[in-house]
């Protein structure tokens, strides 16, 4: 590992050669920001990935499951486990999906599942991210370099192996291609995610397509090409439900395809990850995902949800108002680290604010114990420091199987005063070496 440290100027250099880059508009403006790397990796045995990665596989299940209910028989709010008023009003949740089933029935190919690790040493669940999760490519060419610059670190130590998730991605659009070419659909150069659409679409040996690449012709979509137009079967799109087709969505959308829900609610054409996705992964819904194992898989949760309480609920309402200088507060709309609340760092008149927004808009946030999750060593300025981490695993989802990325994405924050990791918040990232003994 002191031989990585050594590196760590070269191996950041050789990011930024790659345009391993963040970007971010503030300000009316497009800003790349580089991704910082840390070499000292976070370690994870491989008895506690063997918990981690079951219980993953069946919290991805059961919401897999929970969207095909909610768009679909909705038989989980007709028996009353969830509220009907609350799944609806869902920001995430999409009425043009009404009655579509994808292909194969699968909804959420991609997972993001966002964990921490508290001091007590237990894994908690903090978000689920069913739409376009990012994030995994930049431990995947993150690892290849830290390869080169030490092969030796990784012959004397019991990694396992994270160069597949190519191989499982291309899997999972395989298995719910319709017959064509595979295609990542991004927005374009100034995306933030760029360099990732342009990486995985390398890596799957996919088409990377633009809007003005793709069209639909008797509900089938094509990718114009200077040897001919080619059938597309499977879509990775890196791109927004709202501004996926202007015809059923966003009229205003210049990165759409029109007429692709045509194509889609038709089944002539796999979208990962599916449209409506949002009505699983709101904040808010993050809430019941115990209750959807159980309803669902007639198991108990193998991972914890962190203490959550839903103003929505008179109860949870009331405890949170008497407890806000000590939760955290969640707009459950926002994301990136945005519209996180920390109670305890509130001013009085700060305070009194939010609880008269809870009180007009219940439904609009949750609250968290603050948990204390645990620090992970990095690098600054020379010294080694320690810094809150999450981590972010890859769970992918086709018509045979769920299987878990046996690496991940763990940021970390560069202040030392704060739980927000998010890149862009000003955080970096590490590997994540998963032991095979």
């Amino acid at each position: 590992m002191d031989a990585l440290i050594r590196h760590e100027q070269q191996i950041n250099q050789q990011l930024a050669r790659y345009g391993v880059k963040f970007g971010i508009y503030k300000d009316g403006t497009f800003q790349e920001r580089l991704f910082p790397f840390d070499t000292i990796p976070r370690v994870i045995t491989a008895q506690e990935w063997s918990v981690l990665e079951k219980g993953l596989i069946q919290r991805v299940r059961a919401l897999n499951l929970f969207l095909a209910d909610v768009y679909g028989d909705k038989k989980i709010i007709a028996d009353g486990t969830l509220p009907e008023d609350f799944v609806f009003r869902s920001p995430g949740y999409l009425p043009q999906c009404e009655g579509i089933r994808p292909v194969k029935g699968v909804y959420s190919h991609i997972s993001g599942i966002d964990l921490v690790k508290g001091k007590d040493g237990v894994w908690y669940i903090l978000e689920d991210n069913l739409r376009i999760p990012s994030g995994a490519s930049y431990p995947l060419i993150a690892r290849d370099l830290c390869r080169r610059c030490s092969p030796a670190t990784f012959r004397s130590n019991d990694i396992l192996d994270n160069r597949n998730y190519g191989e499982l991605l291309k899997k999972a659009m395989d298995s719910v291609s319709t017959g064509g070419i595979n295609v990542v659909f991004t927005p374009g150069r100034y995306n933030a995610a760029y360099f990732e659409h342009s990486y995985l679409a390398e890596k799957t040996g996919s088409v990377l397509a633009e809007s003005g690449d793709l069209y639909v012709r008797d509900s089938v979509l094509y990718y114009r090409s200077t040897q001919g137009d080619r059938r597309v079967g499977a879509v990775y799109r890196r791109v927004s439900d709202e501004y996926m087709d202007p015809l059923a969505f966003e009229p205003d959308s210049l990165i759409g395809i029109p007429n692709l829900m045509t194509a889609y609610r038709a089944g002539n054409v796999a979208v990962l990850n599916a449209f409506g996705n949002g009505a699983a992964d709101d904040k808010g819904i993050y809430y019941f995902v115990p209750k959807m194992i159980r309803y669902y898989l007639g198991e108990e949760p193998i991972l914890n949800n962190a203490p959550t309480y839903l103003p929505f609920y008179e109860e949870d309402r009331k405890y949170v108002l008497e407890h806000l200088d000590r939760l955290v507060i969640k707009d459950v709309a926002e994301a990136g680290g945005y519209g996180v609340m920390f109670g305890s760092k509130l001013t009085r008149e700060q305070l009194a604010s939010i609880r008269d927004t809870i009180l007009a808009e219940p439904r609009r946030f949750i609250a968290q114990e603050v948990i204390d999750f645990q620090d992970l060593p990095i690098m600054d300025g020379g010294q080694q420091v320690e810094r809150k981490a999450d981590l972010r695993a890859f769970v992918l989802s086709g018509a045979e199987d769920t299987v878990v990325w046996p690496s991940g994405l763990t940021r970390f924050s560069r202040n030392p005063d704060s739980f927000i990791v998010n890149s862009s918040q000003g955080g970096g990232f590490k590997d994540t070496w998963v032991l095979s003994r």
